[in-house]
């Protein structure tokens, strides 16, 4: 595999928006929003639901080649192997509102999942702040059927958007897509890895093959020396997909007489003569170990990873898929080939395209309103003069400083424990963060004294920060936002005190951040002091009592073993005895906010975390 390339190294992100204008003026049926990096359909329907898609770049022609009429209604697109940002999904929303409401489908990687999350968390945010009833559904479908790492997502993608497209409704679409998705597993092999412009390139060895590679150089489940036969890579493939004994992978069942979906994607290394070879091989064996002749093949690159040598099969069962939805496999199959204008559909059966419905100019032209409007209005405008929960504005100010300066001397600290036992930048991220925050206090923006209006200013700031933990926080204080304005909006009157209200709110913030991210109490991250200190706040409305709490679960996140995150394939986290580090980071916060409010908390010693 060559890792020369046409575009400098410096250049390795600026593919990115010329790729997608390149894409967009060959296709005038496509708009794009270029500062937020977001293709959009033209003729897109706001009557119906919305489907927007995304991811990091570099799997081309996922997402952007997915846009038209009858697949994605918008696609945010990130840099080489990022995931777009919460501002950027946000954007994606604007730019394709829904009466009926969004969904987002996502590949099931931890910084979609995050970044996405946020996203909709802020959007149901902001639809409660403004009073809009209508916007507030919000659905995120992850793919979850890779039987190694999950990722693919493209029958239940296509599926999805033609019955949104029939003007399906939102609830309808969510479970279509939910069970389309439980009923679909994939798996990858590669011959090397791809590489990426301006990164060193780490090869697999000459006489490897991966099963179970990843799409962005991931260490794959298997690693087959010597290089075995073709026929010998397929059954072990086929073998991780069907086989129902494995019940960590044997998830789908698949009966000799289901109809099924077979496509194999090509990473982007392969060339069409051996990807034909590598799919008449799984065809066969399909057919000769499990009777299995799938009633649609489709072939050819749907998610590539840059340049990578390697492909992936992926099977639905669109028998069982439709038992559960109650519908028939022929009406999947006719949502399946509906025709769609995305530009990197194979469109492979003959239609009535007359029968397609058709969107007015009325349409378009109520979309490109709306989308300026939407580019003029930030959260803060939506909260504007009007955020209630009242505080005491020099005590807000008071505690938020505290929280920032404790997070910001523990800098060198969280950079050395993350340089060991993960990428070494959570440091850096926290102090950017804390350092943006006292930014906005030194600009008044607790003056107010109403939390409500806080919160909704910290969320602008959070938007910007990068990485997992900026997204983890970030769908936390959207979340918080969204259960402590509830009671206001309503005009309850109820014997609950502001301090149960607080608690109560933290804990349900929580609880919706859960639905983001796999990660739990045990994985070593940061909700390792997350959940225990929900939980205590809530049970105590003690907030002195749940940091202490905080305090020992992030103490003790040094003797856990990580099973999630980079920390779980860097380093060896468990035989350093170090906590970890975005864990340490929110207790020091959480410690922060106590001083801050007057809580004489015993503070837990670094040096202690690094015994």
């Amino acid at each position: 595999m060559s890792t020369k390339h046409y575009f400098p190294s410096t250049a390795a992100n600026t593919l990115v928006p010329r790729a997608l204008r390149a894409l967009t003026t060959a296709n005038p049926h496509l708009a794009l929003d270029e500062e937020h990096r977001v293709v959009l359909s033209k003729s897109h329907d706001q009557s119906r639901v919305s489907v927007i898609g995304g991811g990091g770049s570099g799997h081309e022609p996922a997402w952007s080649g997915f846009v038209g009429d009858g697949l994605l209604s918008a696609a945010a697109c990130g840099d080489i192997f990022a995931s777009p940002s919460a501002s950027q999904v946000l954007a994606a929303m604007d730019a394709v509102p829904s009466d009926q409401g969004t969904i987002l489908l996502i590949t099931n990687y931890t910084g979609d999942r995050l970044h996405f999350g946020l996203a909709a968390e802020k959007a149901k945010a902001k639809a409660a702040s403004s009073g809009q009833q209508g916007n507030r559904k919000v659905a995120i479908v992850a793919a979850t059927d890779d039987v190694s790492i999950g990722r693919k997502v493209f029958k239940a993608m296509k599926i999805l958007c033609s019955a949104a497209a029939e003007n399906w409704l939102f609830d309808d679409c969510v479970h279509l897509a939910e069970t389309i998705n439980a009923h679909t597993v994939s798996i990858g092999s590669a011959l090397d890895h791809c590489h990426v412009p301006g990164r060193q390139h780490q090869s697999v060895a000459e006489d490897t093959c991966i099963i179970g590679a990843g799409i962005h150089n991931e260490p794959g489940r298997r690693m087959l020396t010597p290089f075995p036969s073709v026929d010998e890579i397929i059954k072990q493939c086929l073998a991780l997909l069907c086989n129902q004994d494995d019940p960590e992978r044997g998830f789908v069942e698949f009966g000799s007489g289901d109809e099924i979906i077979m496509l194999i994607n090509n990473y982007g290394g392969l060339s069409t003569l051996e990807l034909g070879a590598l799919t008449d091989e799984v065809q066969t064996q399909l057919a000769k170990l499990y009777g299995l002749r799938p009633c649609r093949t489709m072939m050819g690159a749907f998610e590539t990873s840059l340049n990578a040598p390697g492909f992936s099969i992926s099977l639905a069962n669109l028998s069982a898929a439709a038992r559960q939805c109650d519908s028939t496999t022929s009406k999947l199959l006719e949502l399946l080939d509906r025709p769609t204008t995305a530009v990197s559909w194979p469109n492979v059966t003959n239609f009535d395209r007359s029968a397609t419905p058709q969107v007015s100019k009325a349409g378009v032209n109520g979309l490109n309103a709306q989308s300026h409007s939407a580019e003029k209005t930030t959260f803060f405008d939506i909260v504007g003069s009007e955020g209630g929960f009242p505080v005491d504005a020099k005590l807000l100010e008071k505690a938020v400083r505290s929280a920032c300066e404790a997070a910001i001397s523990a800098e060198p600290h969280l950079t050395k424990w993350d340089m060991i036992i993960g990428d070494g930048d959570c440091g850096e991220a926290v102090k950017d963060v804390c350092e943006a925050v006292l930014s906005l206090l030194d600009k008044g923006a607790a003056s107010r004294g109403s939390l409500l209006n806080f919160l909704g200013i910290l969320m602008e700031t959070l938007d910007k920060m990068g990485g997992t933990l900026g997204a983890i926080f970030g769908i936390f204080l959207s979340a918080f936002y969204s259960a402590l304005k509830q009671p206001v909006e309503q005009h309850t009157t109820s014997t609950v005190t502001r301090s149960e209200r607080l608690s109560k709110s933290v804990a349900s913030a929580v609880d919706s951040l859960q639905r983001h991210t796999p990660a739990r109490e045990g994985d070593r991250t940061v909700m390792d002091v997350f959940i225990p200190f929900a939980n205590a706040y809530a049970e105590s409305v003690d907030f002195a009592a749940a940091v202490q709490v905080a305090g020992d679960k992030a103490l003790a996140t040094r003797w856990i073993k990580p099973s999630l995150g980079r920390a779980s394939y860097v380093g060896d986290a468990a035989t350093k005895e170090l906590p970890d580090p975005g864990a340490w980071a929110l207790y020091e916060m959480l410690w922060g906010l106590a001083q801050g409010v007057g809580m004489d908390v015993p503070r837990v010693s670094r040096d202690q975390g690094e015994a």
